[in-house]
């Protein structure tokens, strides 16, 4: 991609921020835009045509199916079945599953999916000129308890470039994905860490245009969650519905 052609960081600012007072800021679109302009890639991949109706009979009849004996519960930690341990800051990201009532969600299938400390996925598309780790692969899951609890243990992921514009950074985050009770259901978001620098100039995070939404994207620190001389912990409650309903990715 020629360099020349694309937008600086101050012309993806100005046109997230001309958006965001277009919307009205609070109390307004807590879902992200299919279609946002800062965000490149959104020209070719949102839907520009209807949705197709189909039988769920149909879809769900090659969908995988979960249970108790299918995750182990090691799964949960990301920093284990390797050789040796991953280098990075070693975290414990925990949270609940909830509906819009508040109420616990429990015997859900939940993933991550997240760079390595150094800001590299372990995928073949990924060409970040950044170390890649061979003691982490950085993949995992876990069902969610009786009161909907889940827990990861893993390594804080590095934020990396990506080519939406010139020098364009993405803060560090952690894909979530929460299946339901079928593959349709699937719902797929990000977690990420207060304080980042980067939030006011990524439009991925942006293109959540109410502010109160995009807050409920980033996890606290929790310190009763932190293990001595092991650990810092991260809490990070997902809302499936609601007015506190947390952000999932669209089409």
């Amino acid at each position: 991609m020629n360099a020349e052609r694309l937008a600086s960081q101050g012309d993806i600012t100005a046109e997230m921020a001309g958006i965001a007072a277009e919307c009205g800021g609070a109390g307004r679109e807590a879902q992200p835009r299919l279609d946002y302009p800062p965000y490149r890639g959104t020209a070719l991949r949102h839907p520009k045509l209807p949705p197709l109706i189909v039988n769920p009979e149909g879809v769900e009849r090659c969908a995988p199916c979960f249970g108790p004996g299918d995750v182990d519960p090691a799964d949960a930690d990301l920093t284990a079945r390797h050789p040796g341990e991953p280098i990075g800051e070693r975290i414990i990201v925990s949270g609940r599953l909830l509906d819009e009532a508040g109420r616990a969600v429990a015997g859900q299938l939940v993933e991550i999916w997240q760079a390595n400390a150094a800001g590299r996925y372990r995928h073949d598309r990924d060409r970040h000129p950044a170390p890649l780790d061979p003691n982490f692969t950085g993949a995992g899951r876990c069902l969610t308890g009786p009161d909907g609890t889940y827990r990861f243990l893993t390594v804080k992921p590095g934020p990396y470039p990506w080519r939406n514009h010139r020098n364009a950074w993405r803060p560090a985050h952690i894909h979530f994905s929460v299946f339901g009770n079928a593959l349709p259901q699937r719902l797929v978001t990000q977690m990420y860490f207060p304080g980042d620098p980067l939030f006011d100039f990524d439009p991925i995070f942006g293109s959540v245009l109410d502010p109160a939404a995009r807050r409920r994207l980033i996890a606290g620190y929790d310190h009763d969650l932190t293990e001595p001389e092991f650990a810092t912990g991260y809490r990070w409650d997902i809302v499936l519905a609601g007015s506190s309903q947390t952000w999932t990715e669209h089409g």
